[in-house]
């Protein structure tokens, strides 16, 4: 798996599958939600932290608390698109995340064509208790710097 990846943004390719698209042939809308969710988790991998192993120990988990997505143009059967994200902010308990699909188009002035972009608001929750917590300071200071 490739990525294109700085400190606070990050890149995943992606294929679309028959099962991703609808009766119309193009990828269902709750589908682009999953794809985001995907991305945030090899981000999260990227820079050293896997889900399970938070889950654990320090029994936390990163639960999406608000998403807003503006869907522009659509994704179809075999596109390879291209989910993005940038992390915007980070406080005691939340992050907020910019995040992206787009398709390569030699013939758009960016060499892109935006699909979707949309806002999301994670909550850090005590995953036993699914109560908010604060972020572990271990992982609150990492993201910090690269916000």
């Amino acid at each position: 798996m490739e990525h294109e990846q700085q400190l606070h943004a990050f890149t995943l390719p992606v294929r679309i599958y028959y099962e991703d698209t609808d009766a119309g042939g193009v990828v269902y809308y709750a589908n682009y939600l999953k794809y985001l969710e995907r991305c945030r988790t090899e981000w999260l991998r990227t820079i050293g932290h896997d889900q399970s192993v938070l889950l654990r120990d320090p029994c936390i988990a990163f639960v999406v608390r608000n998403i807003a997505v503006d869907y522009l143009k659509p994704a179809r059967l075999d596109d390879q698109v291209v989910v993005g994200l940038e992390l915007e902010r980070v406080t005691r308990s939340q992050l907020f995340f910019r995040q992206n699909v787009r398709r390569a188009n030699p013939d758009a002035k960016s060499g892109w064509d935006e699909l979707i972009e949309a806002r999301v608001q994670l909550v850090c929750v005590n995953a036993a208790q699914m109560k908010i917590t604060s972020i572990p300071a271990f992982l609150r200071t990492q993201l910090e710097v690269i916000q």
